[in-house]
């Protein structure tokens, strides 16, 4: 019984849990996100996350204008950090979240990434952006112009700057590496670069305003992050509570693994909402393997990381939350459940089929253009007959060039 309940749990077979966390917030109240943070947090560990991803500068607020130069509000801004700190301080759950910081005197929009009450690792955005509806650059400065690699934060001494990777050895291929909003949009993002020095996670806390149809933009560039660099990619964007006074908010949060997203939030929800996900490091480091040209890209481009290693703390939850599968398991793999893409896919599969013996025909000579079928009235000779046929006329070829024999057989017409 021990053994079987030993395979049922989804962590025997590699998966790790995910969660993407979409906290409701309040502008320039660090007291009211901070709690706001710890109920949906709360959430994801008794649902048996182990990381848990928040907004880019959740626990301020990210559209705090000129606020964000006031010491009352960044230093209630490290004591909601604090109370994160304490309150997850027992939890085997490691957590990221959004908060401007100040470093060496100087100003950053930053990922504070935490676990057994402390700090691991601060990443501060990269690339703010300065164009069209933002300007960032007028609060914050970009990672690049840091002058230290190391901070002090509630009491201890962690790296700082986008060159980090946190690794716990309780999750085994888990590696993590956090960026900030814009920070994906770019050419060469800070995570790409992860990837190749062995991030397997790629976090991004983000705000990202909304816009009509721009969800849909997000989905395609969390997805093909997740696709091209071998990963999982998150993203969890601001939601209700932001000012509305010049953009607005729909809480986005996304879940993707080698291309195909496994969860996403519910958008627009004005209470904060969740998102889970089983996802599958060991997978990532098969295919990292075995597709070469990933490790050729990483043996050219790969630079420098820190890595910061982690002790597990001892799993308090009960091992049957562990016994559902959090993704998606299609039963038909191949054949897409949404009618218009089956219909899609079926089309592409047929010009595959029919394009591809036009070309063995034309290779042959002109007088041995010709086709020889048995029809035994199934379904897979069937499909043969209308793919010949189709070969055919493409090319001009009368279908007389095309001799059906029957074959019929038990069972079939």
């Amino acid at each position: 019984m021990s053994a079987l309940t030993d395979f049922l749990d989804v962590r025997a077979h590699g998966f790790v849990r995910v969660a993407v966390c979409v906290p409701e917030v309040r502008v320039a109240d660090p007291t009211f996100n901070a709690e706001a943070h710890l109920r949906i947090l709360t959430r994801a560990h008794t649902a048996g996350a182990h990381y848990a991803l928040c907004p880019e500068l959740g626990l301020s607020a990210y559209s705090c204008g000129d606020l964000f130069f006031q010491e009352t509000l960044l230093d209630a801004s490290l004591q909601a950090l604090e109370r994160i700190a304490r309150a997850t301080a027992g939890w085997n759950l490691l957590v990221s979240v959004g908060m401007p910081l100040v470093a060496d005197g100087l100003l950053f929009n930053t990922a504070v990434t935490l676990y057994g009450g402390r700090p691991l690792a601060v990443a501060a955005k990269a690339y703010p952006p300065n164009y069209r509806e933002f300007y960032e650059l007028r609060w914050f400065r970009p990672a690049a112009e840091a002058r230290s690699d190391t901070i002090d934060l509630l009491g201890t001494r962690v790296p700082f700057g986008t060159d980090v990777l946190v690794r716990p050895a309780h999750l085994p291929g888990f590696v993590l590496h956090c960026d900030i909003c814009e920070d994906l949009w770019v050419p060469i993002p800070p995570g790409t670069l992860a990837a190749l020095a062995g991030a397997t996670v790629l976090a991004n806390l983000s705000a990202s305003n909304v816009t009509v149809a721009k969800s849909d933009y997000r989905d395609e560039l969390v997805r093909s992050s997740s696709a091209k660099n071998l990963a999982v990619q998150m993203y969890s964007a601001a939601g209700f509570g932001e000012s509305t006074a010049d953009l607005a908010w729909d809480g986005q949060g996304i879940i993707a693994e080698r291309g195909e997203i496994l969860a996403e939030t519910a958008r627009f929800g004005l209470t904060g909402t969740l998102a889970l996900a089983d996802v599958d490091p060991r997978v990532l480091a098969e295919d990292r393997m075995r597709q070469t040209s990933f490790g050729q890209n990483a043996a050219r481009h790969a630079t420098a990381f820190r890595v910061v290693a982690v002790e597990g703390q001892a799993e308090r939850r009960g091992a049957e939350m562990f016994h559902r599968l959090e993704r998606r398991v299609e039963s038909y793999p191949f054949v897409p459940t949404d009618p218009a893409r089956l219909d899609q896919s079926c089309a592409e599969v047929f010009h595959i089929l029919t394009t591809s013996l036009a070309r063995r025909l034309v290779a042959l000579p002109d007088t041995g253009r010709r086709m020889v079928l048995g029809v035994s009235g199934g379904q897979d000779s069937t499909l043969a007959l209308l793919v010949a046929a189709h070969a055919l006329d493409l090319l001009e070829i009368p279908r007389t060039h095309l001799l059906g024999v029957t074959m019929p057989g038990f069972g079939t017409s």
